[in-house]
Formats: structure tokens, sequence, C-alpha cells
């Protein structure tokens, strides 16, 4: 009996060279981009920088919070951008002026922009049988132009102190953009990890046919993580928004390829059914760190773009390598 529970504990702890780069690889890696531009530039690790890469890699990482949960359903949120704008534009136009109203109310109002249209996008996707590429797509177009119309294309400024301080202060030396991200980041993964729901994300991922003869309701599902994508798209349009302390209508401009890019660099399989929320997150602060980077060694904004759909094939082709058979 002691015998058989010591192998079943040996075996647990026996990975394979395959499963280590699985599972630890993306941390290594991390850690190399953080020595090599290091090394290349001496300002890279002071604190202002250090501050600042972690304020600017919240925004994605909301984004890429709620795309991890479409991916996993082996989905795809292309609107995600298009969604961030209008919510900053419309919880934004909510705090200026003779119009203003409680910051809080003006913060559920973006959210709840968010959420209406991911909601459409999930049941567009789910009842009609749409491929989510398409469906995101056109929502991309749709929620752009709802952001210009509403805006008239012009910023709205002039936004309440109270508004900016979700942007641009801090607690107890910590940036409240990172403050939301980790709480967002907790309950994503206890989601994913403790409840049923997060079980059915992964079921639905890993074999959709399966899921629905299981009982799942596989359409209530693809609704709700297209739902949160948008809320959380949402959440990180209001918090953009008061951080460059104004609604830009051209906001959010190709944010979905940075989020497309943290998931699957963080090893969310884009066939879906396989993933974790800690690695996206990770995924995240190597896009945000590279950047920051490539900025400080004077790196043409042309060339990162290059750099980073360069990056998304590597990790695409190292996932079908670690994973094959």
């Amino acid at each position: 009996m002691l015998e058989t529970k010591i192998e079943k504990t040996v075996g647990k702890l026996n990975f394979t060279p395959k499963q280590f780069l699985r599972d630890f690889g993306i941390i290594f890696a991390f850690l190399l981009l953080i020595v090599v531009l290091s090394s290349l530039n001496s300002n890279f690790l002071e604190y202002n920088n250090i501050i600042n890469v972690v304020r600017q890699v919240a925004i994605n990482g909301l984004l890429a919070i709620g795309m991890t949960y479409v991916i996993l359903t082996g989905g795809i949120d292309l609107s995600v951008g298009s969604i961030l704008a209008f919510s900053g534009v419309v919880s934004a136009s909510l705090v200026t002026g003779d119009s203003e109203l409680p910051v809080l109310l003006a913060v559920l109002v973006g959210i709840m922009a968010g959420s209406i249209l991911g909601f459409i996008n999930g049941f567009i996707i789910a009842r009609f049988n749409v491929a989510a590429f398409v469906a995101t797509l056109a929502m991309m177009s749709i929620a752009r132009g709802l952001t210009m119309v509403y805006s008239n294309g012009n910023p709205i400024s002039g936004l309440s102190d109270g508004f900016k301080f979700i942007g641009g202060g801090e607690l107890i030396g910590i940036p409240i953009p990172v403050i939301i991200l980790f709480i967002v980041f907790v309950l994503g993964a206890f989601i994913l990890q403790k409840t049923r729901f997060g079980r059915y994300v992964y079921a639905v991922g890993g074999n959709e046919t399966s899921a629905r003869v299981s009982g799942i309701k596989v359409n209530r599902v693809k609704i709700a993580v297209y739902t949160i994508s948008g809320m959380l798209s949402g959440l990180a349009g209001v918090v953009l928004s008061a951080r460059v302390t104004a609604g830009l209508p051209q906001a959010g401009t190709a944010y979905e390829l940075d989020a497309i890019a943290a998931v699957v660099i963080g090893g969310t399989s884009l066939v879906g059914g396989r993933g974790r929320l800690w690695g996206t997150i990770i995924g995240v602060l190597i896009i945000g760190v590279l950047s920051n980077g490539l900025d400080l060694l004077n790196v043409s904004s042309y060339f990162q773009m290059i750099v980073k759909g360069i990056i998304i094939i590597a990790a695409v082709l190292f996932d079908s390598k670690v994973n094959k058979g």
C-alpha cells in the first residue's frame, strides 16, 4: 500500500522534458527576457520604469483574461479593441461637463456597454452557428462605428478627478489599474479552476460534441464567455480613458493582436480545451516588457509589430511541438 502511494507520488513528480517545457518554459523565457533587456539598457530595471510597465500592461491584461475564456472554448474575439473604445467614450461622456454622474455609475455603464456587445457576439455565434472569426470581425467594425457616431469622432475630455484616479491613482504605492487587474485575475482563475462553469469552459473547448452529449448547455457557455470578454473589454476601456484622461474614439486599435499574443504565449491552445490564466498573465508581462525594452532601445514601432507577429507564430509552433501526440 505504502509502495503504491510512493510510486504515484514519484510519477507525479517525474516530469518529462516536454512536460517541463510546456508547464514552466514560459517563466524561464520571461526571466531570460528581463536579463537580456536589463543588460542592454541600464534604465530598464529602474523603479519608475517598472511601475510604468505594470501600469501599461494592465489594459492588455484585462483584455487577455477575457480572451483566454473565449479561446479556451475554441473561439476567438477580434472585437475587443473596438468594444474597449466604445465603452471608454461612453463612460467618459458621463463624467464630464454638465452631465457629470457619480464615478461608480459611469464605470458600471461603461462595463455594461461592453457586456452587451459581448453578449451579442456570443448570441450570434451560439444561436446561429456563425464562425467566431466572422461574427467578431463584424462586431469590430460595428463597435468602432458606434464609437465614432457617439463621440462624433472627437475625444471626450474634461473628466472628473475621481474618474481619472482610476487610471492614474495609486494605493500604497501600487497603481490602481494593477490592483484592478490583480482582482480580476484572482476571480477569473477561481472561476476557471474551482467552479462548475470553469469545467464546462474547458469541456466545450476540449470536445464540443462530447460536452453537448454529456448535458452541458454549450450555447450558454459560449454566450457567457463572449459576454465576459465584452465585460472585461468594457472595464479596460474605462481604465484606459481614466489613464489618458480622455475618451478616445481611436483607442484600442490593434489591441486584439496583443491580447491574442499574450494568451497564445501563455500556453493556451488556439483549438481550445487547454490553458491556464497565470500563463496568460506571464504572456501579458512578456509583451509589455518586450515593448518597453524595445522602446528604451529606440526600436521603431513598425519593427515591433513584426516582432509581435513572429512571436505569435513561434508560440503556436512551440505549442504544436511540445503537445504533439
